[in-house]
Parts: structure tokens; C-alpha cells; sequence
């Protein structure tokens, strides 16, 4: 069941939702969590996807806030929301409220979200794009006990790290964390297989993929051995390579899906890593509320350990960056130039 409402507030986005529960016979019980997603208007169908989908393991009210701003200095003037109510099928196993602020309610989000959250349930606040900076400062952020960020989506993603260790909370975590759960946890089962001292360590992976600095950066801090970084041709983390005083203990995944664990006196085991998608990602963050230590430890140690925690691009990001930066001009004129022909 869909309810559209323009022009509204708070007070009636709370009257039909109860309205579409007695339509259905949906009850409100049966929700664990509030879910806020913050995102923008591109990419809100996938991010509203991947909420839906993790709804099957946690019922939840799911606020999709997206902030509409006009070009128009007469309609950014302008304040309104316009909502769009979901229960029932349309809404997964729980209830989806499609926020779309415009003009000054824009800066005071907040005010419209809190009157929508479930009494008495956890929130959880994701920035599907765009997170700020420091995301326990932001208004919304604050309203959350676990605030989720992507430094994949960002645009320099391993300067995001650098800025996600400075203005790190307890409660903040990260999807390119998440994405390595399965390698490490597969590491950490071959160490405790064949108990030995790793001497030194080598990550394989695509460049300017966060997971792959966050994996390098857990084995850093973990074994406290030196760990370096190997760019591949992905997709993601390709690999990892450990020394130690009984062999080298290699898990190798060239395709993204098929992995092989090879250690020194056992025979290689063919172990399944797939990449998995935003949905099993954002399940996997909504089963536990409370603070990660071990991201902090990771975060904060590994971007001091490997020499990004002075806020500066590594060298092939900086240049990277600055090449985008210098073919923009570049582009726009010969945008131009075409246009005129």
C-alpha cells in the first residue's frame, strides 16, 4: 500500500502509517530498529533495495531522507516536504517512509525524522553517499546509537579513511569494513589451525580500494608486523600472503567468488569468498549495535602505521585526483567547442 502526501508534516506522515496498518493489518510491533538512509535522488531506488532486502532478518521502520535542492533561488526559498508512506508488500517486512525536503528544512532534517523514529527501538543512521565528515557531530548522526558510512562511494576514498580515524565515535562503522568480515575471519581460522609467528604480510587488491587499506591495516595492528600493499587488477581483494615460522599461509581469490586457502604441509582447500552485495552488508551491520573496538583499532593504529594519518592523499591518490581535477576544465571546454559546431 502507497500513501503519497505533499506539502505535509510530520504529524500526518504519522497518521498514515497507522492508516495503511489497519488497511493491511500490519502491527508496529514486530519492528526492532529505525533505519535512517541518507542519500540523494539517484541513488535512492538501490539504496531503498538493499534496505528492503536486509528487512527479511530485521523488521524495521526504514526513513529514506533526500535532500532536494533547487536551482531556483525562489523555490530554495521555499520550504516543504512531500512524503511518500509504504506499508505492507511495498515496504518489505516492515514500514518505509520516502522523505523529500525542500528548501529550508533541509538544514533541520532532524526535526522531521524524530518524530518518525520507533519509541523505545535503536536507531541506525546510513549515508548511502555523501556521509559528513564527522558523522557523530551531524544532526541526524546524533540521533543514533550505530552510524553507518561507505568510503568506497566517496571520491578519495583512502583520504575518507584518513578523515574517518580523526573523527571516529563509538557507534561509527564502515561498509568497506564489512566488506573484508569473511577474509578475516578466514585469516584468523588458518592462524588458529597452525599456531606459528608471522614475521611480515602482503595485501593484494585493486588501488584506492579502502577494504583492501582496512584489511592491511588490521593485520598491522592485530600481528604488529610489517604489512605492504600490492596493487592488482581486482576486482576487490585479490589476495593475502603471510610469512610466518612454519611457511607462508597464502588465501588467493583472482575471480572475486572462489577462493584458495594454501598453507606449508596441508593441501590447498578451495573456500567460498564471494563479494557480497550492499543488502547482506547492511544485515550484517544491523545485528550488532554496539561499538566495534576492533574497527577503532584498526582505523586508528593502521592510518598512523601506514602513513596517512596526517590527513594528506597518498601519492597515486593525490595524482589521480589532480588529473580529474585538471581534465574537468578540459572537458567543459571541449563541451563547448562541440556545442558551438
Amino acid at each position: 500500500m502507497k500513501i503519497d502526501l505533499t506539502e505535509t508534516t510530520s504529524s500526518k506522515i504519522n497518521k498514515a502509517l497507522v492508516q495503511g496498518r489497519r488497511a493491511v493489518g500490519t502491527p508496529a510491533i514486530g519492528m526492532v530498529l529505525t533505519l535512517v538512509i541518507v542519500t540523494d535522488e539517484e541513488n535512492a531506488y538501490d539504496a531503498l533495495k538493499a534496505a528492503n532486502d536486509a528487512s527479511r532478518e530485521h523488521p524495521s521502520r526504514t526513513l529514506v531522507v533526500i535532500k532536494r535542492v533547487s536551482r531556483s533561488p525562489r523555490d530554495r526559498a521555499k520550504a516543504r516536504l512531500d512524503a511518500e508512506v509504504r506499508v505492507g508488500t511495498d515496504a518489505g517486512t516492515g514500514e518505509t517512509v520516502i522523505l523529500r525536503l525542500y528548501g529550508d528544512v533541509i538544514d533541520h532534517a532532524q526535526s522531521v525524522v524524530l518524530p518518525l523514529l520507533l519509541p523505545d527501538a535503536p536507531v541506525v543512521v546510513w549515508w548511502a553517499v555523501n556521509a559528513p565528515a564527522a558523522p557523530a557531530q551531524d544532526p541526524l548522526g546524533a540521533l543514533a546509537q550505530r552510524r553507518v558510512t561507505d568510503a568506497y562511494a566517496a571520491e578519495q576514498p583512502i583520504h575518507e579513511l584518513s578523515t574517518r580515524a580523526e573523527t571516529y565515535t563509538p557507534g561509527d562503522t564502515d561498509l568497506s569494513w564489512t566488506r573484508i568480515t569473511p577474509w578475516r575471519s578466514m585469516l584468523a581460522a588458518a592462524l588458529d589451525q597452525a599456531p606459528c609467528t608471522v614475521t611480515s604480510a602482503e595485501v593484494e587488491g585493486e588501488e584506492f580500494n579502502p577494504s583492501c587499506e582496512l584489511l592491511a591495516m588490521w593485520l598491522a595492528d592485530r600481528l604488529d608486523v610489517p604489512v605492504t600493499r600490492k596493487v592488482s587488477g581486482g576486482p576487490g581483494l585479490t589476495a593475502v600472503r603471510m610469512e610466518s615460522s612454519s611457511g607462508a599461509i597464502v588465501l588467493d581469490r583472482p575471480d572475486g567468488s572462489l577462493a584458495t586457502l594454501s598453507m606449508r604441509g596441508q593441501p590447498d582447500r578451495a573456500v567460498a569468498l564471494k563479494r557480497r552485495d550492499t543488502s547482506e552488508l547492511l544485515a550484517e551491520e544491523l545485528r550488532r549495535l554496539d561499538p566495534d573496538e576492533i574497527y577503532a583499532s584498526a582505523l586508528k593504529f593502521g592510518v598512523d602505521r601506514l602513513g596517512h594519518g596526517n590527513g594528506e592523499l597518498p601519492a597515486a591518490e593525490e595524482k589521480a585526483a589532480a588529473e580529474s581535477s585538471a581534465a574537468k576544465p578540459a572537458a567543459k571546454k571541449a563541451a563547448k567547442k562541440a556545442a558551438a559546431k
